[in-house]
């Protein structure tokens, strides 16, 4: 026990000597390990009488507790200099040109957007667009929906607070108001889509509170359903990419087309997997009919000379089915991650770009 101050002079210079953390490991091990130069000598206090021990076991622990210090410190050190030694390898001259990466992608919603916008296109029709912020009448009136209508209420639709004399604005529920502003601006015929942002209070697995319709019109005065439904199917072939995909039109009611009508495409379920274009099923895949001649008559138009079609679309839907987003919601979560899987390069031509077969 004589040599305690050598000892602590001998471990604490070892300990400084260690170059590296591999070194100072093995100073630690020699000196602190199970079987290391101190631990034995705390070991053998147990040999000692009672006065030695008093006099050794302090002297020891302190010994212990020194080079357990030097050691903490002296890993502290190191690791600043293995830090220091990173970041120098790994500076980088910022003044550099950066290295070129298309990392840009276009979101499926603008993609399938521009690919329905090609389609009817090649069948004449123009772009329309309108304000999303919307009042009473062209959003609900002037689409002859009655005022106990469901789609009026608060549950249903976005209100702003009410102005001073007791209207209130919305925001836009579909992209209608887009046809009804142009009917009411320009004098027939018109043939027109009207594409947007529209939103509706509700939210779950196959809704959002802001979501993207297409909507089209044809006014003029000789169109019949015939039009309409060879408009359609034309449409669904080229989007699709199957020239012999089932169509199916079913009745139905809207307030703002009469007669109304469910376009269904055909598709299998076979397997819990959904292929479009085969198989035994249908699925419904958005709405049409002739205009009603109220709604006509609400945009200054004759309905005595005058008649059309109407039909409407979600782009979120169609585009979940073409290239197989099974989640609604993953449209909006921002994920980069998704968005390079299901997103499209910048330099991708969409497969309708060329619009319908010739």
């Amino acid at each position: 026990m004589d040599n305690i101050d050598a000892l602590r002079t001998e471990w604490l210079e070892r300990v400084a000597a260690a170059g590296d953390a591999a070194a100072l490991e093995q100073v630690r091990v020699a000196a602190l390990g199970r079987k290391g130069r101190l631990t034995e000598l705390l070991k053998g206090l147990g040999a000692m009488g009672l006065e030695e021990r008093r006099a050794a076991g302090p002297a020891l622990n302190g010994l212990k507790d020194a080079v357990q210090a030097a050691i903490l410190a002296r890993q502290g050190v190191l690791e600043r200099q293995a830090q220091g030694v990173r970041l120098a390898a790994e500076r980088v001259d910022v003044t550099l040109p950066v290295e070129y990466r298309a990392e840009g992608r276009i979101h499926p919603i603008s993609q399938v957007t521009d690919e329905i916008v090609a389609i009817f296109g090649d069948m004449g029709f123009t772009v329309a667009e309108g304000p999303e912020i919307e009042d009473d009448f062209h959003n609900f009136s002037a689409l002859n929906i009655p005022p106990e209508h469901p789609a009026r209420q608060e549950h249903d639709t976005f209100y702003f607070a009410p102005h001073a004399d007791g209207h209130r604005m919305l925001l836009r529920t579909h992209t209608s108001p887009v046809q009804i502003r142009t009917m009411m601006r320009h004098a027939p015929p018109h043939r027109i889509i009207a594409p947007g942002r529209t939103y509706r209070s509700d939210s779950d697995i196959t809704h959002t509170p802001m979501f993207h319709q297409v909507e089209g019109l044809v006014i003029d005065k000789v169109t019949h359903m015939g039009h309409l439904k060879g408009c359609l199917i034309e449409f669904l072939h080229a989007f699709f990419e199957l020239p012999d995909v089932p169509v199916r039109f079913r009745p139905s009611y809207f307030p703002f087309t009469e007669p109304s009508a469910e376009v269904d495409i055909g598709c299998s379920r076979k397997g819990g997997e959904l292929k479009i274009g085969a198989g035994d099923g249908w699925l419904e895949i958005l709405g049409c009919g002739m205009v009603h001649p109220n709604v006509l008559l609400n945009c200054g138009v004759d309905p005595g000379i005058y008649q059309g079609f109407a039909f409407g679309m979600g782009v979120e839907r169609v585009a979940m089915l073409k290239y197989g987003i099974p989640d609604l919601r993953t449209f909006y979560e921002s994920d980069l991650r998704w968005l390079r899987h299901y997103g499209f390069a910048a330099l991708d031509q969409p497969s309708t770009q060329g619009g319908l077969a010739r």
